[in-house]
């Protein structure tokens, strides 16, 4: 009989240190959540500080329910990505790469990556923190040689700091990131309407009871996640948790002012001049399952075609699949960035 019935791991292996990070930036956020965190770095096969040779570094960003941590722990089935980025470095597919996995976790269940007064800065404690200190503590390239990558609310997020912070990334890659909200949301928001009404509409009360639960249902955490929306894309530090609902709660009647404040945020409704920046990206990928059960393929779509006409250089693909599982997309974008970053290194 085949000894060998699982695949093994690649040969040499990278290693997976922490960072320490104290951040001024997220200091006194309205969700009270701690500003002195830890985030994980890979480090390739064979990296030392008494080399002298450097690296590029990758960001990853991890998708709603999801933060640095879990990108990094064992898994059942597949692989962790710092096991797939040994296995392509030993395929030679890509080159050697420090990857961080800020750990931006939070009480709303995870992160959009944009500047928000009740959830935090994340977009500016990204770019202008942690890559910093990235740089400080281990040998990378420098700022001329960063990617930033997600996927879900990962991907939208590496696609909001690739448009809105031109020149601090070299590449960038978003599998299917939130894209054309008015498909991707709002079939969400009667169903929030019908978990809160639980609650009596209580928002605190639904966020702490939600955190207490033995077992949170579906719809629970599809309410946790408009919250989470609405505090990244229509902040209001003056009320209660610091964010509004774009809908009125009984009725569901859609609040258009603060669903004007969501839709600046949606890639597909961004100015020709924001899109026209991602042109100096050296790379960029934008990648969606054909039968997405969030509907997020209509607006990749969309979106898609804006680049097209707008000129901007851009890899799109739809591969046969949905939003699950959907990993082994990595195996094609990484290499990419890679190259992307090293092009112009």
């Amino acid at each position: 009989m085949n000894s060998e019935l699982r695949p093994r791991p690649a040969g040499a292996s990278g290693r997976v240190v922490k960072l320490e990070h104290n951040s001024a930036l997220l200091c006194g956020n309205l969700l009270g959540e701690p500003h002195q965190l830890t985030h994980d770095v890979y480090l390739p096969p064979g990296y030392s500080n008494d080399s002298d040779k450097r690296y590029p570094v990758i960001c990853c960003l991890a998708a709603y329910t999801n933060a640095g941590p879990g990108q990094v722990a064992w898994r059942n089935h597949g692989e962790t990505l710092p096991e797939r980025l040994d296995r392509l470095l030993e395929q030679q597919r890509m080159g050697p790469v420090i990857m961080l996995f800020p750990n931006a976790y939070n009480a709303l269940g995870g992160n959009q990556y944009v500047n928000s007064s009740t959830i935090g800065p994340w977009a500016d404690v990204i770019r202008d923190e942690l890559m910093p200190l990235v740089d400080q503590q281990f040998r990378t390239l420098g700022n001329g040689a960063r990617a930033v990558f997600g996927k879900s609310s990962g991907g939208f997020g590496a696609m909001h700091l690739a448009m809105t912070q031109p020149g601090s990334w070299q590449a960038a890659a978003s599998h299917a990131g939130d894209a054309g909200f008015d498909r991707v949301v709002l079939p969400d928001f009667p169903k929030t309407c019908m978990v809160l009404e639980r609650y009596n509409y209580n928002l605190e009360r639904f966020i702490k009871q939600f955190w207490r639960r033995k077992k949170p249902g579906y719809d629970e955490f599809h309410a946790l996640m408009v919250l989470c929306l609405a505090a990244s894309y229509d902040p209001q530090p003056e009320l209660p948790l610091g964010l509004r609902l774009p809908f009125e709660q009984r009725t569901c009647k859609l609040n258009h002012e603060a669903w004007e404040n969501w839709l600046r945020f949606d890639p597909v409704q961004q100015p020709d001049q924001r899109l026209s920046q991602l042109n100096q990206l050296n790379g960029l990928w934008l990648d969606v399952g054909c039968r997405d059960q969030y509907h997020i393929q209509f607006g990749t779509r969309q979106l898609h075609q804006r680049l097209e006409e707008l000129n901007v250089c851009h890899h799109f693909e739809e591969f046969e699949g949905n939003h699950s599982g959907i990993d082994w997309r990595l195996d094609e974008s990484l290499p990419y960035l890679y190259q992307s970053i090293m092009d112009n290194a």
